[in-house]
């Protein structure tokens, strides 16, 4: 029985790790790019996270809220973070040199 509890506290650990990432990365996209990847605008994502977080926290793995809020950060993580990252091009807010192209700098030829 012990084994099985380290196991759900582990889970329970890594959920809320999940959880949290997707909530800071939530946090540090543009606000224009949600508008730009037409998806739910920032405060929402934030306010839904934020609650998966919490219940994450609050709540024992067993429960269906954690379960619910794992399913909203795996829609962020899966749908909404790749198209964000499209449309500001990869990390939160920076953006490339003018002369990147799909491939990385381009040099001239040389």
């Amino acid at each position: 029985m012990q084994g099985f509890s380290n196991l759900m506290w582990l889970l329970s650990l890594a959920l809320i790790a999940f959880s949290g990432f997707a909530l800071l990365d939530a946090a540090i996209r543009r606000e224009d790019a949600y508008r730009a990847a037409d998806k739910k605008t920032k405060p929402f994502w934030l306010i839904i996270l934020g609650l998966a977080f919490v219940v994450n926290l609050i709540f024992n793995i067993l429960s269906f809220l954690p379960i619910i809020g794992l399913i909203a950060t795996i829609v962020y993580m899966v749908d909404v973070r790749p198209a964000l990252r499209q449309i500001t091009g990869g990390g939160g807010g920076r953006r490339g040199s003018s002369s990147d192209g799909p491939y990385g700098p381009y040099n001239g030829g040389r």
